[in-house]
């Protein structure tokens, strides 16, 4: 297995469906340091379309027992992830697990002792820490632009008011549910912002007729001096701000949704100097006071970069750096996903242990 630091990573692929497609594939191919080389499609040869040198598999175990493999991608549907994972590690491989990590936490925590017991780099994608709005939003927090933050609020919203045929995403399962899909990524950004809440309360829904899966929430966690709200629903037409923070001395508004999924949904290669700016008039609007002056106005969002997260796994596989999303990070936010569905079912707030 090649280790040299001048080596591409060798890569396996274990599905070519969205995330593949517009994700995955796109981003690894971008990259010098990565070489995908095969990809597992049960039925199809859709990814040769894209990448034509690589070799299209039938079977995960062509994938996990290919030696030259180093790094397999788990981006299967979210109930296959912890079976899957547990075969990659035992081979041997590295991975990186599409969000959510796993089902449960107890499932995550199995994986993550497993990986450091083969001494594997296990790693979730995590990529809307690397929205530019979110970026941007981490430095309006760490610089205390708004003084004492006391209220975040996040929105996910879409509006998809039927029921998508043919998806495993649109059916009754472990994992299935935008708690599990959108849900994983706003907790995320919350962690990353505030760390671990001290209690959580949340309500679920299905919204739309014929739905089966929880297709709203509306979630709080509690932190000791303030209140962070997430919210997602398929039922919005006309939205509202993607995220409002306000402070002792501001506020910020903020609409609008990162520039980078439609561009890589539009076939962009992910990089150049303008890869993820977004358009001015999304820009969000600072109202504060800032050493005695008060300022209100438009700031510039900064770029998207989504590519930098692969560019972490390079250097925590190569170069021994420290990975940007830490699994026991992820697996955090699948206990808080748990606990989410528990308030909702006790219909009470949870304390978070």
């Amino acid at each position: 297995m090649a280790s040299s630091q001048n080596a591409p990573i060798t890569v396996g692929l274990a599905s070519f469906g969205m995330s593949g497609l517009v994700f995955h594939g796109p981003l690894l191919a971008a990259s010098p340091h990565f070489k995908l080389t095969k990809v597992l499609e049960r039925s199809s040869e859709k990814s040769k379309l894209r990448y034509p040198e690589v070799e299209v598999v039938r079977d995960f175990q062509a994938l996990i027992q290919d030696e030259s493999i180093e790094l397999v991608v788990i981006n299967t549907p979210n109930a296959l992830h912890f079976e899957m994972g547990q075969q990659a590690l035992r081979a041997g491989k590295h991975v990186v697990m599409e969000k959510p990590f796993t089902v449960t936490a107890q499932e995550a925590t199995e994986l993550i002792t497993l990986a450091k017991e083969q001494n594997c780099i296990l790693t979730v994608f995590q990529n809307r820490r690397w929205d530019g709005d979110f970026r941007t939003i981490q430095q309006i927090v760490t610089q205390k632009l708004l003084g004492k933050l006391v209220y975040y609020e996040a929105h996910y919203d879409r509006f998809r008011n039927y029921i998508e045929a043919n998806t495993w995403k649109e059916e009754t399962g472990p994992g299935s549910g935008l708690l599990y899909n959108l849900g994983s990524h706003m907790i995320d950004q919350a962690l990353v912002l505030f760390g671990k809440p001290q209690a959580i309360t949340a309500h679920l829904g299905t919204q739309r007729p014929g739905g089966k899966i929880d297709d709203y929430y509306d979630i709080t966690l509690h932190y000791p001096d303030l209140v962070a709200s997430i919210k997602s629903s398929y039922l919005v037409r006309e939205p509202g701000p993607r995220y409002i923070l306000n402070g002792t001395e501001g506020s910020f508004h903020k609409y609008g949704i990162d520039p980078q999924e439609e561009a890589l949904k539009a076939g962009q290669i992910p990089t150049g100097p303008t890869w993820g700016q977004e358009p001015t008039a999304d820009w969000g609007k600072l109202n504060t006071q800032l050493n005695g002056i008060h300022f209100t106005g438009t700031i510039e969002t900064l770029p998207g970069s989504f590519p930098s997260f692969y560019q972490n796994v390079y250097e925590a596989i190569r170069l021994d750096q420290e990975l940007q999303v830490e699994p026991e990070e992820a697996a955090l936010g699948i206990q808080l996903i748990e606990l989410a569905q528990q308030s909702h079912n006790e219909k009470r707030t949870v304390l978070v242990d």
